[in-house]
Formats: structure tokens, C-alpha cells, sequence
């Protein structure tokens, strides 16, 4: 999952992305609404948490330009405004959440991974694929009944190849949704973290090249 925070109160952003990161999601973190702007242009977001109130560019503004892209992200609004005026207001501009401050951090989340499910085709909370669980609520993942110990970013990996459901994933699109925006394109994170995360998940391997395309995950 890949998520874009929009805040201008920077220490309450850096946590929020910072939270994220730690449940093996992609962020990028931007504190004004100008520069949101320029983000929703270049990359595909699966959520948006989007202060309402940004400097620059008002978070209204952000949140018309994330429907107009077309792409299939979905917008978390959060404010410290509470009546039911500026949440109607909110949601009219194309929000598809609103969650006002100050909030529970395990609220946030259940909010991101719910709409998460509505940006993409929805699959249940448990993926198993020849005898690997991976337990999205739970963060958790075992093959054949034994718990592995992954990384957040192992984590992501494996999130987004099981989710392919056998499809070839690329490492251009690997990159795109389990890291964020500072990832070097040409560094070889793709492949050093495949070579752990098939490590870790043991024998026979589940995980296969394809040469020049990428890799997939057989069953």
C-alpha cells in the first residue's frame, strides 16, 4: 500500500508516516498543499490522508485534484474542525473519510486499510498461497505453520506479490508500492530484499524470476 500524508503540523506528520511505515506501508510526506499537488501528479497513491486546513494550496483544493487525476486513490480528511457543517463540507468535495483531531492512531489505520480495500479490488484480510499465511490485522506471516520474521519492507513485498495472485510483478512496480517516493530507481533494493524475503520463507521457493519481466508468486 502506498500513502500520501498531507500535513502541516510537521511533527504530527513525520508520526503518522512514521506509524505507517512500521505496518509495511509506502509513505511520502509533504507539509503544504502546493506540494501535494505536485505529488498527486507523479505517483499512484492508494490513500490520502489529507489535512483540510494546508498552507499554499487549501486541502479542498488537493482533495478535487486527487479525483480529477481519475486514478483510484482514496481520500482520509482529517481536521481539527468538528461540526457538522465542515464535514459535510469535506465530504462534498470528494473525501471518501473524515476523521477529526485529536484521533486514536488504531483509528487512523482501520480508516487507511479500509479504504485501501476500496481503491482496489478487494481480497480478504488473510492471504494464503502454498502454505505462506500472511495476516494483514495481525501483521503476521508463517509458512506451514511456522511464524517467519519479516521486515516492514519483506513485509510489503510479499503483501503486493500475493496480491498479484500469480500475476509477473515488476521490480518498477514493486518499488512504486512497498517504497516511497526517495527509493533510487536504479539501486538494487528489489533484488536484495527478494533475496532475504526467499530466505526467510524457506524451501521450495514460492517466489520465481522472470527474466526480464520480474517475479511472481507460485502456487
Amino acid at each position: 500500500m502506498r500513502v500520501l500524508v498531507v500535513e502541516d503540523e510537521r511533527l504530527l506528520a513525520d508520526s503518522i508516516a512514521e506509524g505507517l511505515r512500521r505496518l509495511s506501508m509506502a509513505v511520502d510526506v509533504c507539509y503544504d498543499g502546493g506540494e501535494a499537488l505536485e505529488r498527486v501528479g507523479v505517483h499512484d497513491y492508494d490513500v490520502v490522508v489529507l489535512d483540510r486546513d494546508l498552507p499554499v494550496v487549501h486541502g479542498d483544493r488537493v482533495c478535487e485534484a486527487v479525483l480529477a487525476a481519475g486514478g483510484e486513490a482514496r481520500v482520509l480528511m482529517l481536521t481539527a474542525a468538528a461540526e457538522v457543517d465542515d464535514r459535510v463540507a469535506g465530504l462534498g468535495v470528494g473525501a471518501d473519510d473524515y476523521l477529526t483531531k485529536p484521533f486514536a492512531f488504531a483509528e487512523l489505520v482501520a480508516r487507511v486499510r479500509a479504504l485501501a480495500r476500496r481503491a482496489r479490488p478487494a481480497l480478504p484480510p488473510v492471504l494464503e498461497r502454498a502454505g505462506v499465511v500472511l495476516d494483514l490485522p495481525r501483521h503476521q506471516v508463517s509458512r506451514d505453520g511456522r511464524f517467519v520474521a519479516l521486515s516492514p519492507k519483506e513485509f510489503a513485498v510479499l503483501e503486493v506479490l500475493m496480491r498479484a495472485e500469480g500475476a509477473v510483478v515488476s521490480p518498477e512496480s514493486l518499488l512504486e508500492k512497498a517504497w516511497d517516493e526517495h527509493a533510487d530507481p536504479f539501486t538494487n533494493a528489489v533484488r536484495v530484499a527478494m533475496m532475504t524475503l526467499r530466505r526467510k520463507l524457506g524451501t521450495p521457493q514460492v517466489i520465481e524470476t522472470v527474466p526480464g519481466a520480474g517475479y511472481r508468486f507460485t502456487s
